[in-house]
């Protein structure tokens, strides 16, 4: 059976001739009675019954006629999902790093969900590490991540410059300088973060060494610093989020420069609607952002 004979059927069923049919169709009437016969034989019954010069569908004809009309519907309306036009459907999988998933992406994914709202979106977050080769492996859609990807089969948008900021309790007094986070307790994430990259390469410029305590969580490391315990360095936004809780400073350097973030996607995957959709918010807040 073929999406083919099933058009042939409903135009014979709809116009009640075979050369009728084939006219609408582009075809020549001996192709229609072929494939007809066929479908007959398939289905082992009698599908018209003729009547004169014409055919009158049979009662088995109405019943099949009935299915045909849902299959072929389903069929123009996947051709309809899958198009260049389509509106997103179905599920996004996102990733991001924490730093993002706790600045940023909590409007960015209630206003897609205003846009879209038939999209399901499957959130997690995790290392840029594990992140990359999600999306390389087919398991994520698109990630946000802090470092510029350089796999072949990875493209990218560049969206946010995340500015940095050293952050302190109150209590420890006001840092000027580097050298002002000599001796003090450091808490960042572990090896492998960019932002902690960051820290070390602007405090080496200064010649400074520090002791840093490696945590996988803002908030834990925030609490640390809340709690008059040491210090810390984060993306602006982050701090934005934070900076109610404790007696929280916050301090920006000229050389300690920002921290590019990319939304990072599988070329393979070409056409896909929902992350087109979730690209063009991204490149619209970014240049909102600016």
């Amino acid at each position: 059976m073929e999406l083919s004979q099933l058009k042939m059927f409903k135009a014979v069923a709809q116009t009640g001739s075979i050369v009728k049919a084939s006219e609408r169709l582009h075809c020549v009437p001996s192709n229609i009675t072929t494939r007809l016969k066929q479908l007959e034989d398939e289905l082992g019954t009698q599908l018209f019954i003729r009547h004169g010069r014409g055919l009158v569908i049979s009662p088995d004809g109405i019943t099949f006629l009935s299915y045909v009309d849902q299959i072929l519907g389903l069929c123009d309306e996947a051709c309809h999902a899958l198009g260049p036009t389509a509106s997103p459907t179905g599920t996004l999988k996102i990733g991001a790093i924490e730093s993002f998933a706790t600045a940023r992406l909590p409007k960015l994914l209630a206003d897609y969900h205003d846009r879209y709202p038939s999209v399901d979106i499957e959130f997690s977050t995790g290392t840029w590490q594990m992140l990359i080769k999600a999306v390389s492996d087919l398991q994520l859609d698109g990630a946000i991540i802090a470092v510029k990807p350089d796999q072949p089969d990875i493209n990218f948008l560049e969206i946010y410059q995340e500015a940095l900021v050293v952050v302190a309790h109150a209590s420890l007094g006001r840092v000027g300088c580097a050298h002002d986070l000599r001796h003090q307790q450091i808490f960042m994430w572990p090896v492998g973060c960019p932002y902690r990259a960051a820290l070390t390469h602007w405090l080496s410029l200064h010649q400074v060494e520090v002791q840093i305590t490696s945590i996988a969580s803002y908030a834990t490391i925030l609490a640390c610093v809340s709690a008059g315990a040491g210090i810390t360095l984060l993306p602006k936004a982050v701090y934005e989020q934070f900076s109610g809780i404790g007696n929280l400073q916050c301090y920006c350097f000229n050389d300690l420069l920002p921290i590019h973030s990319y939304f990072i996607w599988n070329h393979r995957i070409r056409h896909h609607p929902a992350r087109q959709a979730w690209i063009d918010l991204l490149k619209a807040s970014t240049n909102h952002g600016r």
